[in-house]
């Protein structure tokens, strides 16, 4: 059977498809650079000053912050650590280690995984890989906005995983994590002295595995009206000033399998953004694009990232999404309601 046609590849539904009033300016425009197609919906309304520059990937973050560039190198952040590590090609001295690239600005896990013995490693050698001891404990997302390198605002997100770099959904918690965050502002005071904006840390067991110049943009939303406000006020006058009323939040992620193109209708996609429970919906793909140009983690494609106030609202949005979704095959076979990769959705 052919493929139907896409509705959600017109202008107007592509907008709806994304929750936009108008197309995002290229490459997230001046203010935002880096912004996702998926993620404009965020930052479509927020008036932002002239040459106030916030990167949203670390491929801007990069070119803006030269001096901090070595945050970007893993071996580096292990090495500051004392957590053993090396590249491939120096041998560890234990197994299980955990491989993956020494620098991956695109993110989303790309080329990660476990090395269980010698043999495995020199069968796997990669040039730019590195090896570092495999971490066990929590997965954490850490957002802290620093003036002058000093932390003025912390927010943490725990990561329920799923096989091969995918997560089922974050918990985006109200509570600080007083342990995290002394872990983390230790190595602040040492590494990122003077520095002024959104810094992200992701540490499993309070153990630093990488670190970002730039917010998790994945759950804007859930950080409460007024915040995006005070992170352009931050970049422009390098002054925090944030009322927080944080409430705890979920971002409930859907994968499908690699190798498919997905499809689906921008009304009813609509629909499901006004369901109680739920603060947005993001389809985290460009129809526009092949899918084999999306940074995607190497267990499956992400599909769609529900935000929500209530969990069992957003995992029964999350398998309606997934009912709604259309996969052809490249033999151009239609297969609807993909399955998921990895683990069994909870409903």
């Amino acid at each position: 059977m052919r493929p139907p046609a896409a509705p959600e590849r017109t202008p107007r539904a592509l907008l709806r498809l994304h929750n936009l009033k108008v197309d995002m300016p290229p490459g997230g425009g001046a203010c935002f650079p880096g912004a996702d197609l998926w993620r404009w919906q965020y930052f479509e309304d927020t008036a932002c000053p002239p040459a106030v520059v916030i990167p949203l990937d670390d491929s801007t973050a990069w070119r803006l912050y030269p001096h901090h560039r070595r945050v970007y190198d893993k071996l580096f952040v292990c090495e500051s650590q004392d957590i053993p590590c090396g590249p491939h090609g120096v041998m560890p001295d234990r197994f299980p280690v955990f491989s993956k690239p020494i620098m991956n600005l695109p993110g989303m896990g790309a080329g990660g995984h476990t090395l269980a013995s010698a043999a495995e490693s020199e069968a796997r050698f990669a040039p730019g890989y590195m090896w570092m001891s495999l971490l066990t404990g929590r997965h954490i997302s850490t957002d802290v906005a620093l003036a002058d390198g000093r932390p003025r605002w912390w927010r943490h997100a725990e990561g329920k995983s799923l096989p091969a770099g995918m997560f089922d959904y974050w918990t985006v918690f109200a509570r600080p994590m007083p342990r995290v965050e002394a872990y983390c502002g230790a190595w602040i005071r040492r590494h990122l002295r003077g520095f002024t904006g959104m810094v992200n840390f992701e540490t499993i067991g309070r153990a630093i595995i990488e670190v970002h110049l730039r917010m998790a943009d994945q759950w804007v939303d859930l950080n409460g009206p007024g915040w995006l406000d005070s992170v352009i006020a931050l970049y422009s006058s390098g002054r925090w000033r944030f009322h927080d009323r944080r409430q705890t939040g979920y971002s409930v992620v859907l994968f499908g399998p690699h190798g498919l193109r997905y499809s689906i209708d921008s009304d009813a996609v609509s629909a499901l953004r006004a369901r109680p429970g739920v603060s947005s919906v993001q389809i985290t793909f460009d129809v526009r694009k092949p899918p084999e140009l999306h940074a995607m983690p190497p267990g499956g494609f992400r599909l769609a990232i529900v935000n929500c106030w209530n969990l069992a609202a957003g995992r029964a949005v999350r398998e309606r999404l997934r009912r709604l979704f259309t996969a052809v095959n490249p033999n151009g076979e239609v297969s609807p309601s993909p399955p998921l990769p990895g683990a069994r959705l909870e409903t």
